[in-house]
């Protein structure tokens, strides 16, 4: 039985600025910008929610299959996720087209300033559930697209295929009758403190009524934690106290989600998932990038024990 992660693969291109967006920026000129920021440091990175989601449970040992479109430029990235141990059979090559692409700057102050191209991505629909021949236990549906969204959390359900529901970047665009629908479908919800705020506002649905109609809702609150809503029970997962300095925050809902996975798959106590996923999540803020972080399950257990004060139970 395998792992399935629907998604986006993008690249990330990142620049430093070590100025100020505000001293090339004027607040009384907004209408007709033109500057430049000279960024000394760039780099690239491999990313993408369902990329990254992805690298995190091959590291744990499984061989999740990703379902994403991408473009001709793909093939590094490609090599990249089978060297790690992704199935990448319904990752769909669409031909002149750019991957996704995500190119971000930020200043000393930590704003930042991004544009995204979808590349590829608009043509997420050509995929389908049903295309993908192997018995799927567990999916996690991930932004990559608007329409594929909607029309991927149908054919999982119609599939009977238990997934989880993470909005991310995907929750503003749909509509209150959409997220009723999708929520109708899942089997449990993944979102950080933020998305909670907006799915109360967007869709009327509260933390206490969200959790009541799904198996699990998982709520991630940054150096917070995060809480597992099962049923009547509460499960408070604390921080993780990492050894290292917080390097680069980006990609570690991700990484979490790789956990949370992990544990729902192999049939987990609720608070032993919660607190494998708090400590891959804090193992990818120690590294720059979503897919540079590296861990075995020798590290992972003595992170474990370091964190919780009890042994890894398995």
């Amino acid at each position: 039985m395998s792992i399935l992660v629907c998604g986006a693969l993008a690249y990330d291109t990142l620049f430093s600025f070590h100025g100020r967006f505000d001293s090339q920026i004027l607040p009384d000129q907004l209408h007709k910008i033109s500057t430049t920021f000279l960024a000394p440091t760039m780099r690239r990175e491999f990313g993408g929610m369902a990329g990254n989601i992805a690298y995190s449970l091959c590291l744990l040992g499984e061989t999740p299959i990703v379902m994403g479109v991408v473009g001709e430029d793909f093939e590094p990235y490609r090599q990249h996720l089978k060297r790690a141990g992704v199935d990448d059979r319904f990752i769909r090559l669409i031909r002149k087209q750019y991957t996704s692409q995500c190119f971000g700057i930020a200043d000393k102050d930590g704003n930042q300033l991004m544009a995204f191209h979808p590349g590829a991505m608009d043509f997420a629909t050509e995929n389908h559930v049903a295309d993908i021949p192997d018995p799927i236990e567990l999916a996690i549906l991930s932004p990559g697209g608007y329409t594929a969204f909607l029309q991927h959390s149908k054919e999982l359900a119609a599939a009977g295929i238990p997934f989880i529901f993470d909005p991310g970047q995907e929750l503003p665009l749909l509509s209150r009758d959409e997220i009723h629908e999708i929520v109708e479908l899942a089997s449990y919800v993944a979102i950080n403190d933020y998305e909670s705020e907006l799915m109360r506002e967007r869709a009327g649905l509260s933390v206490e009524e969200l959790s009541k109609k799904v198996e699990a809702l998982i709520v991630t609150r940054g150096s917070k934690g995060a809480e597992i809503y099962v049923g009547d029970t509460v499960h408070l997962i604390p921080r993780v106290q990492m050894p290292i300095k917080p390097v680069d925050p980006m990609g570690c809902g991700d990484a979490f989600r790789a956990g949370l996975l992990y544990g729902i798959s192999r049939g987990l106590d609720w608070k032993i998932t919660g607190r494998l996923a708090n400590v891959i999540g804090a193992i990818k803020v120690t590294t720059p990038g979503c897919q540079n972080h590296f861990f075995d399950w020798d590290s992972l257990k003595d992170l474990y024990q370091q964190a919780y004060g009890e042994p890894w139970p398995l």
